[in-house]
């Protein structure tokens, strides 16, 4: 089976939580969504709650998935899905990474995305736009 990536697309008050790569050399400065790798026995869900834990130390429910399966180099897919802070108030912190930031609409094509990110962000649009509406 092919190694399966999650990634987080976490919407509060009509905006997306990016999260900014400080390695490796080649992709830092750049944009992401939060998540990481399925582990041996986990599930997808389960492990993206595990990995927006220790990125963000936030925890999350995962809901449906959003937009297409992207292919990544190494045999790799990403999934993402949809994601929504378990206590609104909680406030998510950059513990691997240089910054966050909660984007609108307006902003999305602005970051300067990871290009496996960037693949998804019509439907990201799209599940912010809803989210907002």
């Amino acid at each position: 089976m092919d190694a399966v990536i999650v990634g987080a697309a976490l919407v509060r008050d009509g905006k997306l939580l990016a999260q900014q790569r400080a390695w490796p050399p080649h992709h830092a400065g750049q944009w992401e969504l939060p998540g990481g790798r399925v582990e041996e026995g986990e599930t997808e869900a389960f492990a993206l709650a595990r990995e927006c834990h220790e990125e963000l130390d936030v925890v999350v429910t995962v809901g449906d998935r959003v937009g297409p399966e992207i292919p990544l180099p190494g045999g790799k897919v990403l999934r993402v899905y949809a994601a929504a802070l378990l206590s609104p108030g909680d406030e998510p912190r950059a513990v691997e990474h240089t910054a966050l930031r909660w984007v609108g609409c307006d902003e999305l094509d602005e970051l300067d995305w990871l290009p496996a990110d960037r693949d998804l962000l019509p439907a990201l649009h799209g599940l912010v736009s809803a989210e907002h509406g």
